[in-house]
C-alpha cells in the first residue's frame, strides 16, 4: 500500500520503561496503571537490553504451574533479541521488520544506542487515515481463519490455544456468531480477582485484596483456571466489522476504543478477523 509519507519521524514516541531488575509483579502493575501493552526493558546505562509484551506474561504464568512468581525478574523472561530502526528509516522498513519478526513494536535508537522512542502497530496502522494513498476493503487484507472457543470451553483451553498459536485474541463464537472477544491481558494476574469475586469465599476474596502478592493464592494455577469457562472473563458483544467496509473504518474503531483486532462478519455470521498485524502487512507489501 502506497503513502504519501513514508518519513517513520512522524509516528516515533515516547515510551515508558523500566530496569532490568524489575519484578515480574511490578512490570505487571507498569503495564496496567500505564495502559500500554509493552515495556522497553532497560539496563544500568539507560541503553534496551529487552522488551516485554503483555503475551510474555501469558507464556511465563502458563509455564509457572504452581510455583511462586515473587522472585521472577524482567530480565529472566524479556525478550532479548532486540529488533531496532533508527529515526532515518522510513514507515515501509519499520512495517516490513514487524511483519517480518511477527513483532508488535519497534524500538528506535539514537546514533549512540540510547532509546529514542518506540514505534507500535497502532502507530504504523493510523498512518493509514492520513497517508493511505487509495481505499481498501477489509475483504482484501482480513485473515479468514480465525482461532474461536465456545463460551462453555475452560480458561486452560483458551490460554493452551493463545500460546500455541502466539495469538492476542480468541474469538469467542456461538452458532457461528461471534459473543465474545478474550485477549492477553485478560490473563495479566491483577485482572484475576474479578473472577474471584463471582465464585470464591468471602473472606478468600478479602484475603486476596489485602494480600500485594496474588500468586500466594495459587491465581496461576490450573486448580483455579480449570474453575472457569470463557464466557467467565470474555469481554460480551464485540465490536465487529463488515468485510465490505473500508479498513479506514477499522482503524477508526480500534484507536477510539484501543482495541487491536476485529471479528469480520457477513450478515452477522464470523468469517475472519482483521488486526493491525494485518494493516501493517498491507503497509509492508507496498
Amino acid at each position: 500500500m502506497k503513502l504519501k509519507n513514508p518519513n517513520l519521524d512522524q509516528v516515533i514516541r515516547n515510551s515508558v520503561t523500566i530496569p532490568h531488575n524489575t519484578s515480574l509483579l511490578e512490570a505487571r502493575d507498569f503495564l496496567l496503571r500505564h495502559k500500554v501493552g509493552r515495556l522497553p526493558v532497560l539496563d544500568s546505562n539507560k541503553k534496551p537490553v529487552g522488551i516485554i509484551t503483555e503475551k510474555d506474561f501469558v507464556r511465563v504464568i502458563y509455564k509457572l504451574g504452581g510455583k511462586s512468581i515473587d522472585k521472577i525478574l524482567v530480565k529472566d523472561f524479556m525478550s532479548k533479541n532486540l529488533i531496532t530502526v533508527t529515526r532515518g528509516d522510513t514507515i515501509y522498513r519499520c512495517a516490513k521488520l514487524m511483519q517480518n519478526n511477527k513483532i508488535s513494536s519497534i524500538l528506535v535508537l539514537e546514533n549512540n544506542g540510547t532509546l529514542a522512542g518506540i514505534v507500535t502497530k497502532t502507530d504504523i496502522a493510523s498512518v493509514f487515515l492520513t497517508q493511505s494513498v487509495g481505499p481498501l476493503k477489509v475483504s482484501q487484507i482480513m485473515t479468514p481463519k480465525v482461532v474461536t472457543v465456545m463460551p462453555a470451553d475452560s480458561l486452560l483451553l483458551v490460554e493452551s490455544l493463545l500460546v500455541k498459536y502466539r495469538i492476542s485474541r480468541i474469538v469467542v463464537e456461538r452458532n457461528k456468531k461471534p459473543v465474545g472477544i478474550i485477549t492477553n491481558r485478560d490473563f495479566i494476574p491483577a485482572k484475576m480477582p474479578r473472577w474471584i469475586r463471582q465464585f470464591a469465599d468471602p473472606k478468600e476474596v478479602e484475603d486476596f485484596r489485602l494480600n500485594p502478592s496474588p500468586d500466594e493464592f495459587k491465581m496461576n494455577q490450573l486448580s483455579y483456571i480449570l474453575s472457569f469457562r470463557a464466557e467467565d472473563i470474555m469481554t460480551p458483544n464485540p465490536i465487529t466489522v463488515g468485510a465490505n467496509e473500508d479498513v479506514s473504518t477499522v482503524v477508526l474503531l480500534m484507536i477510539r476504543n484501543g482495541i487491536s483486532g476485529l471479528p469480520v462478519v457477513r450478515k452477522s455470521i464470523l468469517v475472519g478477523i482483521i488486526t493491525k498485524s494485518d494493516i501493517v502487512k498491507a503497509i509492508a507489501e507496498e
